[in-house]
């Protein structure tokens, strides 16, 4: 645990003997603390009005008002104050009932100074840990949206404008964007905008989990459900509880799982596979997809019911290329990130090299400009990004067509996935990594675009 400077702690002293307030304020200040001292409870009244006070060192029998009075009046106008009690053996019964009154904790006299400070180094703890709480709440509420959002082109600030719309909902979130444009920091956006912050954001890729597998990743399993199942888990329903559950590529869903998701938003409950006992669904969630889901309803691939079930607020992320004025906040944003990173001293990009930045088509969107700024910045020799330091097909003359490319933005794809598996020797792993997938997916578009390795 972090410890406070104890000079940060000020403990007043309130007893009407000079001998026990001489001592320890002598015994504490040796332990670095701020001291202040009252010899009776107008005298403490009067400075709680002037000092921020921690901690109260209480005694109860003193003339005029006593201790259990005065923790009262106290408590009227400062309920964080800690106050732990002294009194006699003869009086623990009303130190008692000073407990239940919100006293921190007590001690008798004779002062046994180790006990006390015992109890003091358990106030402090106390405080500490309700300052580190009150810093990180303050700390998250300053937060507005996630570093890598960047954008002032209109089509940008219309979709910051909708997260700040439906964030402080428990509304259901669909956002629809082409692979790349960043769907996954506009849902954690919406959720560090939200009420249910202060809990996770659990994600889930749905593409990358076979469907055999998906039930027990969901919901969880007990110990001995199926074979391997050694101990019991938690799904991600259950991880997510308090929070959001972020369904990325949501429309690779398998039937079954479509079932399933649909059963348990309708119910608000679950059982963990092999379960007896239910357990509530308590998260927000949010999908999202880079496919047409209301062709997949048609296709009947996607459940219609469903889909009405997680369209309730959609968010339409624009792609790279119809919002071309960020390029350049993107690009430097992306060449400080990887310089730094790389412990490079890059920290300009060429007129040029921009120019070139701007008339490409982005058919990877933003994921697509960060590879390329990290492939500059390693490749960089004059510590200013050239268009020599770009890949060839950004070089400003258009990439060419296949001789059955029709232009669309699925032949686009295509022929962006079969260049970087050709640059990469067809390695399958450092592909998906260069285009922000995983392998699952990358194997799903070959199959989908029958490309194959050249002989």
């Amino acid at each position: 645990m972090t410890a406070f400077d104890p000079s940060d702690i000020t403990i007043m002293i309130v007893d009407d003997e000079l001998s026990v307030r001489q001592s320890l304020e002598a015994w504490f200040q040796d332990d670095g603390y701020s001291m202040l001292t009252a010899e009776n409870a107008a005298e403490a009244l009067k400075k709680l009005q002037e000092h921020q006070i921690d901690i109260i060192l209480l005694d109860i029998k003193m003339p005029g008002m006593d201790g259990l009075a005065l923790q009262d009046r106290i408590r009227e106008f400062n309920k964080d104050v800690i106050i732990i009690i002294i009194t006699a053996f003869a009086t623990v019964d009303t130190a008692v009932r000073a407990l239940k009154a919100g006293a921190f904790d007590y001690t008798t006299k004779p002062v046994d100074p180790d006990e006390l400070s015992h109890l003091v180094r358990n106030a402090v703890d106390r405080i500490r840990l309700e300052r580190e709480n009150t810093a990180l709440r303050e700390s998250i509420d300053s937060l507005q949206f996630v570093d890598n959002i960047i954008g002032d082109s209109p089509e940008m600030q219309r979709v910051l404008e909708m997260v700040r719309t439906v964030a402080p909902t428990d509304s259901t979130v669909l956002i629809l964007g082409e692979s790349g444009t960043g769907k996954e920091l506009i849902a954690r956006a919406i959720h560090m905008n939200s009420p249910r912050k202060y809990f996770p954001i659990i994600p889930v890729n749905c593409g990358a989990i076979p469907e055999s597998l998906m039930e027990s990743e969901l919901f969880g399993h007990e110990k001995g459900a199926f074979t391997g199942a050694q101990y019991r888990r938690k799904g991600k329903f259950e991880m997510a509880r308090g929070g959001s559950l972020f369904l990325d590529e949501i429309g690779t869903l398998g039937m079954k799982s479509q079932v399933d998701l649909l059963r348990v938003l309708e119910d608000r409950e679950f059982h963990r596979v092999g379960g007896e006992r239910s357990v509530k669904a308590d998260f927000r969630l949010i999908c999202a997809t880079n496919t047409d889901l209301e062709e997949a309803v048609k296709k009947a691939m996607f459940r219609e019911d469903l889909y009405y079930r997680i369209n309730v607020f959609t968010i339409h992320l624009p792609p790279l290329r119809d919002r071309r004025t960020d390029i350049p906040l993107l690009a430097r944003h992306f060449l400080q990130e990887h310089a730094t990173a790389m412990n490079r001293d890059i920290n300009s990009i060429s007129d040029e090299a921009m120019d070139v930045l701007r008339a490409y088509e982005w058919p990877g969107n933003v994921r697509e400009l960060e590879n390329a700024i990290e492939r500059a910045v390693v490749i960089n020799k004059s510590g200013t990004i050239t268009p020599d330091d770009l890949p060839l097909q950004m070089s400003g003359t258009p990439a060419p067509q296949d001789a059955d490319g029709d232009g669309s933005l699925a032949d686009v794809e295509r022929r962006h996935i079969k260049r970087m598996l050709d640059e990469n020797n067809w390695n399958i792993s450092r592909t998906a990594e260069l285009l922000h997938i995983d392998r699952a997916t990358l194997y799903n578009k070959i199959e989908k675009y029958g490309l194959k390795r050249p002989e």
